[in-house]
């Protein structure tokens, strides 16, 4: 059997690598809370979008967006009973659906690459994670935000692959979307979560690598499932 002894479970990754989604159900499976830090970026974005804080060309005014962090409060909602999905609160309202529309999806890099929206949301995450028994997925969550997390799993996918997923996914959704543009907008995220100053996307180098391009889902769940066995046993003996 597993050590009750509860772990901190850090999935980064590239965008759309589906990270999201198995960070979900593993944190189900295994009975663990589950964060979307990704999520939190987003609520800030449409928070900034709502705000006029973002002009049409891309410009943020991150001096208004950083005097306002103080009045922005996510949270998130209870599972829902049937799926297990928490969604995501700003201010009190319910924005998941707006939050994974395109034009979020085409500032938030640079919104999450301004450094005191970046601190005030490590901030909240470490907070989440004080307890341990959580999972939590991002793309610094393994080298800035739980460094020590007991179980760190890096995901890789290529942005075709990403984008064919992504594209599905808004279209099962109900939200328009273009494959191409969608594809632009993840090489674009990729260039900017990996060349930003603070807390560029990378690889922890205690990180497991999960390649998942042709992989199903519950073929990476088993690869998870595993993982998670094999490192409990090990932090049991601790």
């Amino acid at each position: 059997m597993i050590n009750d002894k509860k772990i901190t479970i850090a999935i980064d990754g590239f965008s759309s690598s589906g990270k999201s989604t198995m960070a979900r159900e593993l944190a189900r499976r295994i009975g663990y809370v589950y964060v979307d830090s990704g999520a939190m970026y987003r609520a800030v974005t449409l928070y900034a979008l709502r705000h006029g804080m973002i002009s049409a060309d891309g410009i943020i005014d991150s001096g208004r967006l950083v005097d306002l962090l103080p009045q922005i409060r996510i949270t998130f909602s209870d599972p829902d009973s049937s799926t297990g999905v928490s969604h995501t609160l700003l201010n009190g309202e319910d924005v998941e659906k707006e939050i994974r529309g395109m034009d979020v999806s085409n500032h938030v890099s640079p919104v999450s690459a301004i450094p005191e929206v970046r601190h005030r949301l490590t901030a909240i995450q470490q907070e989440l994670g004080e307890n341990k028994g959580i999972v939590m997925d991002g793309r610094d969550i393994g080298t800035t935000v739980f460094p020590d997390a007991e179980m760190k799993v890096f995901v890789n996918a290529s942005p075709e692959v990403r984008a064919e997923r992504r594209y599905k996914e808004l279209i099962e959704k109900g939200i328009k979307a273009d494959y191409h543009d969608v594809l632009a907008n993840i090489k674009q995220r990729d260039d900017t979560d990996m060349n930003r100053k603070e807390s560029p996307l990378r690889k922890s180098e205690d990180a497991h690598v999960l390649d998942n391009d042709n992989m199903t889902r519950d073929e990476q769940m088993q690869w998870l499932l595993n993982l998670y066995s094999s490192i409990s046993r090990q932090n049991g003996k601790d």
